[in-house]
């Protein structure tokens, strides 16, 4: 669908008039790819990743509650596919500080249009992207390489008793992982087959 751009000062120097990030709509509905725009000079870059300001324009998620990171340590490792019920459900704002993923978001919504739908969206320590994921929508990765590192946001605190999970390879969903599965939790194994 394109982009879309949201400006505003970054109040760093007035040299450095606009920070931008570029929103890009997914093909499930409610989640988008952002990307930050570097601000390159001598000594590297500048780039804002989180802006309520600029998210709130967008009517998307503008506040944080709670900040997690996952490290993985071999490729091949799959996380997922986890969600938040009501009235914990979460939006996510997800991106990779170190190795690259494939992030994946299946969309658990009866209401949606993209109800059942999955897509999957590489993240990278290199490209720096952000994927925001709506609340009722699963959420799982796989990793690419050794040593992954992900930073999440989250808009609500972790619930236990709220935490949800469908299998990875569920055939409902008809997922197709990009690479082979080495490492994954019997939780995350054991999800029994959704029920439509």
């Amino acid at each position: 669908m394109g982009w879309k751009v949201c400006d505003s000062d970054t109040g760093i120097d007035r040299h450095l008039v606009v920070c931008r990030m570029r929103f890009r709509r997914l093909s499930i509905d409610g989640c988008f790819l952002i990307e930050p725009e570097r601000l390159n000079d001598e000594r590297g870059f500048f780039a804002r990743t989180f802006c309520a300001e600029e998210l709130g324009r967008m009517q998307l998620m503008t506040s944080i509650s709670q900040q997690s990171i996952s490290f993985n340590l071999k490729a091949g490792t799959l996380r997922g596919l986890h969600w938040q019920e009501s009235p914990h459900a979460e939006t996510k704002l997800v991106r990779v500080t170190m190795g690259s993923i494939a992030d994946l978001i299946l969309d658990l919504r009866p209401e949606s249009p993209t109800y059942l739908k999955h897509e999957f969206v590489e993240l990278s320590a290199e490209n720096r992207a952000t994927v925001l994921i709506p609340t009722g929508c699963a959420h799982g990765f796989i990793t690419l390489v050794d040593q992954c590192e992900l930073f999440y946001q989250m808009d609500t605190p972790y619930h236990a008793a709220s935490q949800r999970g469908v299998r990875y390879n569920d055939p409902s969903f008809g997922i197709h992982w990009p690479r082979s599965i080495e490492v994954i939790s019997d939780r995350d194994r054991s999800y029994p087959d959704f029920v439509i």
